[in-house]
């Protein structure tokens, strides 16, 4: 039922949505998880690219400032995670908003973290808040929000806490979803309760397709993974085994062009295998420039091992 539903509504994109999508595409966020390795996958940044470096309970808070650091040295724009239970203190929140000072940094990402409570911060809502308490010293904060909900928190809870959130954030960016229904839908239940926040949608890179699945019932969207089985035309370009965000971005195109959406930039999952999905990017920029579906049939020669994290934890 779901397949004969896609087939109906395929069609070619319009003009604006063409437009919308390469916008996004272009100047995608991608996320990089810091392990030890994370460095050199980087070599394959586009230069000056707007980069964003999870928080990762194994390695600590400091591995995710310091690859921030490196990253901007080499000229990128890096947007540091900052992961509310691998805080512990007062003095620890303040030693690491002067390192980020002192290394030029005006952006960040404030979440709750999937890393044991152990510390002062308990959620991203309290540390946001001491964050406001020491003068608020970056330009943008980023939130996450959850299109398909959490597994341990209700949904009038995270639309409660979302709504206290954006008294001190400048965005959101979406758990990765595969369905673009849910997405869709969420956004005008959001933007209908009041939540105002411009929208950056997070979608995987180029990934393979058993550790995806992996992914997303581990972070609680166990169902838009089943979608994503359900439907292989939003699989159509994966390559021995690989999954690219191609259908699922035209899919939303609607969506994304409509300027009540307010989806203003796209967020990539790598799973540090940037070479496949930076080659994506260009060839998904080369499609819609040209109008052809062609340019989207390409494929990937590396395959790279994902490790690490996935922030899926408390928001």
């Amino acid at each position: 039922m779901a397949l004969t539903l896609w087939r109906r509504k395929r069609r070619e994109l319009t003009q604006g949505e063409r437009a919308a999508l390469a916008a996004l595409v272009g100047s995608a966020k991608l996320e990089v998880i810091p392990l030890l390795n994370a460095l050199d996958t980087c070599e394959a940044l586009p230069p000056a690219s707007t980069v964003t470096v999870t928080s990762s309970p194994s390695h600590g808070i400091e591995a995710t400032v310091e690859l921030a650091e490196k990253l901007a040295r080499r000229g990128h724009t890096v947007i540091p995670h900052l992961s509310a239970h691998m805080v512990w203190t007062q003095q620890h929140l303040e030693g690491l908003l002067a390192r980020l000072a002192e290394g030029g940094f005006r952006r960040v990402f404030v979440v709750g973290g999937d890393a044991e409570d152990h510390g002062d911060f308990h959620d991203g809502l309290m540390l946001l808040r001491a964050i406001d308490e020491l003068g608020r010293p970056f330009d943008e904060i980023g939130v996450p929000s959850y299109p398909e909900g959490h597994p341990n928190i209700s949904d009038e809870r995270l639309l409660e806490v979302l709504l206290e959130k954006q008294r001190y954030a400048s965005y959101m960016t979406t758990q990765m979803s595969f369905n673009p229904g849910a997405i869709a839908g969420w956004i005008g239940r959001v933007r209908a309760s009041g939540v105002t926040l411009p929208v950056h949608l997070g979608v995987p890179g180029v990934t393979e397709l058993t550790k995806l699945m992996t992914i997303a019932a581990r972070i609680g969207v166990a169902d838009s993974a089943r979608y994503l089985k359900k439907n292989r035309r939003l699989l159509g370009q994966v390559i021995k085994g690989r999954f690219g965000p191609d259908a699922l971005l035209r899919q939303l195109a609607p969506k994304l062009a409509d300027p009540a959406a307010s989806v203003q930039a796209l967020h990539v999952f790598t799973f540090n295998q940037v070479e496949g999905t930076v080659a994506w990017q260009r060839s998904m920029l080369g499609s819609l420039s040209t109008g052809s579906r062609a340019g989207e049939a390409m494929k990937y020669d590396r395959v790279h091992k994902v490790e690490g994290n996935f922030e899926g934890g408390q928001p």
